[in-house]
């Protein structure tokens, strides 16, 4: 699975792209032709994924299910040097990453945590800051520790991000960094795909701040 792309709405003003992977063993036996189950697997199924973020340096992150790992690229030799080693997402952040353009439109749980976020008490207010490329905001959230929230909207009832070709990639290596990803209900990668296109809310960072979320739809779903 592939996003070759992400963010791509981002690069006539030169912001950082990224390009998101997926790989997992196909279903159908070696030497026969791919069949669209060989793709309609749960997130859990997953070998590997990882991301390549073009930014003010070009950096490969990916998990074979044994941690995540970063590395670098020096483009004046065209080699890429383990840089990251062994990320883990801080347990909580003080960031949240959401397009709040759509605030009315979102599901009264998600509204009131974002209420929450910017209330002065302990920690907070959390800092807002939304870039508008998955991989970046993601990125930025896993070094620094904070949340990324895509949610359903009235426009997009069932989210706009893709399940097998955006949410499941950054699902598993949240959780491979110790971070979490859900739908609002359930754990991103225990969803079990019917459709190549599916589209799910995603809400995906620091464990903890994902579990107040949650706890937030729980009680206005």
């Amino acid at each position: 699975m592939i996003d070759p792309l992400d963010g791509f709405c981002n690069i006539d003003v030169n912001v950082s792209v990224g390009t998101i992977f997926s790989i997992y063993r196909r279903m159908t036996a070696l030497g026969t032709s791919v069949i669209t189950a060989d793709f309609l697997q749960a997130g859990d199924q997953q070998v590997a994924a990882g991301y390549v973020i073009y930014g003010t340096s070009t950096m490969l992150v990916y998990t074979t299910g044994n941690g995540v790992n970063g590395f670098t690229l020096n483009p004046a030799l065209g080699t890429f040097y383990f840089s990251h080693p062994n990320k883990i997402y801080p347990k909580n952040g003080s960031i949240y990453s959401i397009n709040e353009g759509n605030y009315i439109h979102f599901p009264l749980g998600v509204k009131n945590y974002i209420k929450y976020c910017q209330m002065e008490s302990g920690d907070r207010p959390y800092t807002s800051r939304y870039i508008g490329s998955l991989v970046s905001d993601y990125h930025r959230n896993m070094i620094k520790g904070g949340i990324y929230l895509y949610p359903e909207t009235a426009k997009n009832p069932s989210g706009k991000l893709r399940l097998l070709y955006e949410c499941n990639l950054m699902a598993f290596i949240a959780e491979q960094a110790g971070g979490k990803a859900i739908n609002g209900e359930k754990r991103i990668m225990s969803i079990k795909p019917i459709s190549l296109h599916q589209r799910v809310a995603f809400y995906c960072g620091s464990r903890k701040m994902v579990e107040e979320l949650a706890d937030f739809i729980l009680k206005n779903p």
